[in-house]
């Protein structure tokens, strides 16, 4: 399947809140027979020495659909990261829910923002999900690896400024098998205008992520 995009853009994100602050994923069948015995006859070919076709059915999948993504969080996570949102979380609509799902949570408390996505993108193979793994990865440039994370997982976090309010933003990637989690996580101070620490939201990110793939991994064992 092909790739599909990333969460919603930033800027899509904070058009509400900033109303807000304003206001306060061998051959081995077949094998030549020998040849003829009957006297005086060149060696040929029988219909039994034609090779089997290989088999052209797929291997199955490790994961078939897409789990639901707003269940994907313990709420005590998600409150923790998101203080002052409903733990029910908003799933955005899809168009193929079998191949994407993706949940939101987001909120402000006092002059405290804080957004949370949690996305699962199921492809064909694990071949082609490990392409879109590398494709995301190399288009967030800057991050590093997170070891343990899935069959390899992948962090990074940027600081955006627009109107001198900054947001700090962290992105965290997994691939499991044929599965892409993608955990978008960013936070902003409509008070003093600075973002939240890289480390804050670095952490935030992992977490929520890790919580994400066990869910993913769990649901696939039921």
């Amino acid at each position: 399947m092909s790739s599909l995009p990333l969460p919603l853009a930033l800027t899509a994100r904070l058009l509400p809140v900033a109303v807000l602050a304003s206001a306060g994923w061998a051959l081995t069948s077949g094998p030549f027979a020998p040849a003829p015995t009957a006297q005086h006859k060149p060696t040929q070919k029988t219909q039994s020495q034609s090779p089997t076709a290989p088999s052209t059915s797929a291997a199955p999948k490790t994961y078939a659909t897409a789990p639901a993504p707003c269940g994907a969080v313990p709420e005590k996570t998600v409150t923790s990261l998101v203080p002052g949102t409903k733990t029910a979380g908003k799933e955005i609509a899809s168009t193929d829910k079998s191949a994407r799902r993706t949940c939101s949570w987001n909120a402000l408390k006092g002059y405290d923002y804080r957004w949370l996505d949690i996305s699962y993108e199921i492809s064909d193979t694990d071949k082609a999900a490990q392409k879109t793994f590398e494709q995301r990865t190399t288009e967030k440039s800057g991050g590093g690896a997170v070891p343990g994370l899935g069959d390899e997982g992948y962090s990074v976090v940027n600081l955006t400024t627009e109107d001198k309010q900054q947001t700090r933003e962290g992105v965290v990637m997994a691939r499991v098998s044929n599965a892409l989690v993608t955990v978008t996580y960013n936070g902003s101070d409509f008070e003093t205008r600075k973002a939240p620490g890289t480390d804050e939201i670095n952490k935030g990110a992992i977490k929520a992520a890790k919580a994400a793939v066990a869910a993913l991994e769990d649901g696939q064992k039921a």
